[in-house]
């Protein structure tokens, strides 16, 4: 089986090198914007849709003539940005995906130029770290030589044929570099048990098996600190270099918090696969829900729809299947509510309630696990 992999290591580029990189972040970020106004234009007076190879002779042709810094960018980085773009329009148009919007991405693709140099080929002799760590470099167009975070890609190796290079930017001003790489890989052998999950607060995941997921609260355990954090940072005047100053300790405790939080869910989604060939979950109306303001943070800091993302990538390189009850269809069935035993629904269950007593057939459930059950069942009768 043929799959594409992704290997990100994060890189230490020199002030120079910073420049360069921000001069192509702020070009792909302007070519991407630019489009996006120029097409959503083109189709309210014309009635039809610029296609990638339009806006890819525009910008050859116009744009790099009335904006000649966009010269100094690399000219694959710029079609990198009209192809996503192009993507999520036809994503859109597909259903897959909401209206494509402006976005301040600090992210660039190279598709070609890119080279990795993990120092084995040099002389082995060379044993000090500060050689080692200087040894493992990414090449990037307009850019140059660029130090990896020690150890890498050596003691992470990287596998088949590369085909892309991302570098992002992240808002604590920290750079990573991301390899796509496509290889072969023996075809899975999928497990044959199938789970139902329903996803909470109480407790972060419920399993059909009896088995509860405790929720890790990254962000509550930070909250302290990260109050003190914004209270300094709103003190600072707007515009200053001090709030920017004070700006980088609130990015960086948030930053913080999302690895966290994605390291738990990788960690858990591959668990999950390994041991289940299909993963039932209920589809849910996350944007409806964190209008309560009661609630909102915790539903954010669950992020169940990363979750899912998470489990359905794991499971697609598995041979595992990912199921959802979808709870906007006809067949939507109330999880909750519903005896996983008898059928009977409980009209009166309120939120409040995680045990309840079926009056028709007698028997106790906790509230999260009938849940499960019942979407474990539903996605097997209607499949």
């Amino acid at each position: 089986m043929e799959i594409r992999k992704a290997f990100k290591f994060r890189i230490y580029p020199t002030n120079n090198q910073q420049a360069e990189l921000a001069q192509q972040l702020g070009a792909a970020r302007f070519v991407y914007n630019h489009y996006r106004a120029v097409r959503e234009g083109f189709y309210i007076d014309c009635g039809s849709s610029l296609s990638y190879n339009d806006c890819q002779n525009d910008l050859t042709q116009q744009l790099k003539v009335e904006y000649p810094w966009l010269k100094e960018a690399d000219s694959q980085v710029l079609q990198a940005a009209i192809k996503d773009l192009d993507r999520a329009y036809v994503n859109f148009f597909a259903g897959r995906a909401d209206y494509p919007n402006f976005h301040d991405k600090q992210s660039i693709r190279y598709p070609q130029r890119f080279k990795v140099n993990d120092g084995s080929t040099e002389r082995s002799t060379e044993r000090s770290r500060r050689s080692l760590a200087e040894r493992q470099r990414v090449y990037l167009p307009k850019v140059g030589w660029v130090k990896t975070v020690s150890g890498a890609p050596r003691a992470r190796p990287i596998e088949g044929a590369m085909k892309n290079c991302t570098v992002t930017r992240t808002k604590s001003g920290r750079y990573f570099v991301s390899i796509q790489c496509e290889l072969e890989v023996p075809d899975p052998t999928p497990k044959v048990e199938a789970v139902g999950i329903d996803l909470g607060l109480t407790t972060f995941a419920a399993l059909s098996t009896g088995e509860k997921i405790e929720k890790p609260k990254y962000l509550y355990r930070s909250q302290r600190r990260l109050q003190i954090r914004q209270r300094r940072l709103s003190r600072k005047q707007k515009g200053s270099k001090h709030r920017n100053h004070a700006r980088l300790p609130v990015a960086v405790l948030h930053e913080r918090v999302a690895n966290q939080r994605k390291d738990f869910q990788h960690k858990l989604s591959r668990t999950l696969v390994d041991r289940f060939g299909s993963v039932s979950f209920e589809s849910l109306n996350v944007a409806g829900m964190v209008k309560n303001h009661h609630l909102a943070k915790s539903i954010s800091d669950a992020s169940w729809s990363q979750f899912v993302t998470f489990v359905e990538y794991t499971a697609a390189g598995s041979g595992a299947q990912v199921l959802r009850v979808d709870r906007s269809g006809t067949l939507w069935v109330p999880s909750s509510k519903l005896c996983s035993n008898c059928g009977h629904k409980n009209k009166n269950l309120t939120l409040n309630i995680r045990q309840w007593v079926c009056l028709n057939c007698g028997v106790i459930h906790d509230r999260d696990t009938n849940a499960a059950i019942n979407i474990l069942r539903f996605d097997k009768t209607s499949a």
